[in-house]
């Protein structure tokens, strides 16, 4: 899912930019397995892109299914996961639009690496959407993660790379690869969390002379509470540098984690965001 700014809308030129969300894993410590069982996790959040003289305002929703199997490869988790972005967008004042996103379909290997370090990797794709406000084409999905989380850390770097199929939309809108990296490093305090968080985006380089790249790094902070089982996060970010989204963004989010079913029926899982997305 993007929040990107395409298909000329509001007489803005075409422009394209991440699938996936930036920030949309922050909080999470995607490089550690879950403990067997299925998952929701619903991360929801509002922007408000300063653009003069009408700003661009985009609420996504990301909620999304995962089914951390009891199946394990080369000693790692197998981790199945289904996502359905939502999203409505305000651009420079225009009239909300809004409609389904890109749906992500992955798999993902999750390995404890001993010392409290963990990574993961995840294979995926978006598929195609009819939705003219969000990237269109499908986009082959990968992202590799490594978190560190002893001693009540989260300690996550988490990067997300897109690959295109194809570079031109139906409408004409260029399309490049992308590179996300999402920073976590927040600490736990019996059930309440807080840290710093960040997040950066950056199209990658392209042959199209005529493209302008595009990319941002923001920084902020985020609070958790495990109300248990179900887990919540609140965190706000700010750009800090932009390029070519002709403005700083502003985002609030909120994320809830419930577990559905665990490995021993009928008993939550411990903390599953101190595990993993």
């Amino acid at each position: 899912m993007t929040a990107a700014l395409i298909g000329g809308l509001a007489g803005i030129p075409a422009q394209a930019g991440s699938s996936a969300q930036p920030g949309q894993t922050v909080g999470i410590p995607t490089g550690a397995p879950l403990p067997s069982g299925l998952y929701f996790i619903d991360t929801s959040s509002f922007g408000a892109r300063d653009i003069r003289p009408r700003g661009t305002d985009s609420n996504v929703n990301l909620p999304s299914f995962i089914w951390a199997t009891p199946a394990e490869v080369i000693g790692g988790r197998i981790q199945l996961v289904v996502l359905q972005p939502i999203t409505a967008l305000s651009t420079r004042g225009a009239a909300y639009q809004s409609g389904f996103g890109q749906t992500l379909l992955a798999a993902q290997v999750a390995w404890k690496l001993g010392a409290n370090l963990n990574f993961s990797y995840l294979l995926g794709a978006y598929l195609p959407s009819q939705t003219r406000i969000v990237i269109q084409n499908p986009v082959l999905h990968q992202r590799f993660a490594i978190t560190y989380n002893g001693d009540g850390w989260n300690l996550t770097g988490n990067f997300l790379y897109g690959t295109f199929f194809d570079t031109r939309s139906s409408a004409g809108v260029y399309y490049p690869d992308f590179l996300n990296l999402d920073l976590t490093a927040t600490k736990h305090f019996g059930k309440w969390e807080i840290g710093p968080v960040a997040f950066g985006s950056t199209d990658l380089p392209t042959a199209n002379p005529s493209y302008a790249r595009q990319g941002q790094f923001a920084v902020g902070g985020l609070v958790g509470y495990n109300f248990g089982p179900a887990n919540l996060q609140a965190y706000v970010t700010r750009d800090v540098v932009q390029r070519n989204y002709a403005g700083l963004e502003t985002r609030g989010w909120l994320r809830v984690t419930v577990p559905i079913g665990t490995e021993q029926a009928g008993t939550p899982a411990p903390s599953p965001l101190a595990r993993r997305f």
